[in-house]
């Protein structure tokens, strides 16, 4: 039986996320969401659940509103790692829900990663 777009997305993204849940030991969560307009990230801590920090592609401070490619990955991904310095983590896990490693996702998690975030 053929399976959608849609279930195939919310099953990758269902087991990335338990692999994760079992192996955090307290870590926080750093949490990519893409859209065919925009791109956001946070870090959020799932033992107390809260939002640490986050970053979009809509905040007008990054100079990238309304754009959703690379470079603009890559400029919320060093945005998201300063913010994390700020308030003092510096390792987390990577959660890219049920999108593929691969293009904008993979450009956010490397300008993270060189902001100085470990994952």
């Amino acid at each position: 039986m053929a399976q959608t777009r849609r279930t195939l997305f919310l099953k990758r993204r269902m087991r990335n996320r338990n692999k994760i849940k079992k192996m955090a030991n307290g870590r926080p969560r750093l949490c990519v969401h893409r859209s065919s307009k925009n791109i956001s990230v946070q870090l959020i801590d799932d033992v107390n659940g809260v939002t640490i920090a986050s970053a979009s592609s809509l905040e007008k401070a990054l100079g990238v509103v309304g754009k959703n490619n690379v470079d603009a990955s890559a400029k919320v991904g060093t945005a998201i790692a300063e913010r994390a310095k700020k308030a003092g983590v510096e390792v987390c896990y990577f959660d890219r829900g049920g999108f593929i490693y691969h293009g904008k996702v993979k450009a956010l998690a490397d300008a993270a990663r060189e902001g100085g975030l470990q994952f």
